[in-house]
C-alpha cells in the first residue's frame, strides 16, 4: 500500500484510473473510506487522488498540534511526489476547509474546487459556543470513540434504512485515535479563510445538503464571496451527503466538472 514521508508524518494514499487529476479529501475523523462510492463513476476518466490526512486512517498519527494550513502543506507535498498539477479538489467538511486553505495558498495548483458541507470559518465568538467546543472534547474523553460514532451516526443517517450505513459508520468511527482526533478538533477551532475567500478564483462548486449543520443560506453568503462560485444544494440530504445520496452527489459533481471543461 502506497505511503508518503511528508513533513515528519507518513501518510497514505491511493491513486486510480487516468486523466486529469481528481484529488477528494476526507472529513474530521474518516478516511480516503469516504469516497468508496465515488471512485467507481470518476475513475474512468479522472486520475483520483485519495489521502488519508494526518492524524487519520492508515497514515500516522503523530503528535499535534495540528492545523488546517498544515494538512494543506502535507497535500501539497503529495501532490508534487505524484507530479499532479492543475488538480480538480473535492473536500467534504474538514476537507473542504483544506481545499480552501489549499487555493488560497498555491497559485496555479487548483484548476477546481468543490466545497461539500463545509465552512469557511470556525471561530468560536460566545462563551456558549466555547462551552459547546468544551463539552464534545470531555465526551469524547469520558466516553471514547465508540459513543461518538454512535451519536454521530443518528445525524448523519437518520432513516431507518440507513441501518447498514450506521452500522458501518460505528465501526469505522471506533477506530480513530482519540488523541489524534481531538488535536485535529483543535485544528479546526479558532481557523479561518473568510478573508481570504476573493484570492480563490479558480471555480468552486458550493454542494451543500438541504439539512446540512449549517443551511444552504449560510453556503451561499460565503459563496458571493468567491469569485467563481455556484452553490448546488441536494434535497432532502444530510452532512454525510456523499454516503447518503452518492447518485445525487456524483452527477452534481460530474455537471460541475463537464461545465468548466
Amino acid at each position: 500500500m502506497p505511503h508518503l514521508s511528508v513533513n515528519g508524518c507518513r501518510l497514505f494514499y491511493d491513486v486510480a484510473g487516468h486523466g486529469p487529476p481528481l484529488l477528494f479529501l476526507h472529513g474530521l475523523g474518516s478516511s480516503t473510506r469516504d469516497w468508496q462510492a465515488q471512485l467507481p463513476h470518476f475513475e474512468d476518466r479522472y486520475r483520483v487522488i485519495r489521502v488519508d490526512l494526518r492524524g487519520h486512517g492508515r497514515s500516522a498519527k503523530p503528535s499535534g498540534p495540528y492545523s488546517i494550513p498544515l494538512f494543506a502543506r502535507d497535500v501539497v507535498a503529495l501532490l508534487q511526489h505524484l507530479d499532479a498539477e492543475q488538480v480538480h479538489v473535492v473536500g467534504i467538511s474538514m476537507g473542504g476547509m483544506v481545499g480552501l486553505q489549499l487555493a488560497a495558498d498555491t497559485d496555479g495548483l487548483v484548476r477546481s474546487l468543490t466545497v461539500a458541507n463545509s465552512y469557511v470559518e470556525v471561530v468560536p465568538r460566545t462563551w456558549q459556543r466555547r462551552f459547546q467546543t468544551w463539552r464534545r472534547k470531555q465526551f469524547i474523553r469520558l466516553f471514547g470513540m465508540r459513543a461518538v460514532g454512535w451519536v454521530l451516526s443518528r445525524r448523519l443517517f437518520p432513516r431507518e434504512e440507513h441501518d447498514l450505513q450506521r452500522n458501518l459508520f460505528v465501526e469505522r468511527w471506533a477506530e480513530n485515535d482519540k488523541r489524534a482526533y481531538l488535536d485535529a478538533i483543535d485544528a479546526i477551532v479558532g481557523w479561518s479563510i473568510r478573508a481570504r475567500l476573493p484570492e480563490i478564483t479558480c471555480p468552486t462548486l458550493v454542494l451543500t445538503a438541504e439539512h446540512d449543520y449549517t443551511p444552504p443560506a449560510h453556503k451561499r453568503r460565503y459563496a458571493e464571496r468567491l469569485p467563481d462560485a455556484r452553490v448546488v444544494v441536494i434535497p432532502d440530504t444530510h452532512h454525510a451527503l456523499p454516503a447518503e445520496h452518492p447518485d445525487a452527489f456524483n452527477a452534481a459533481l460530474h455537471a460541475f466538472l463537464r461545465d468548466i471543461g
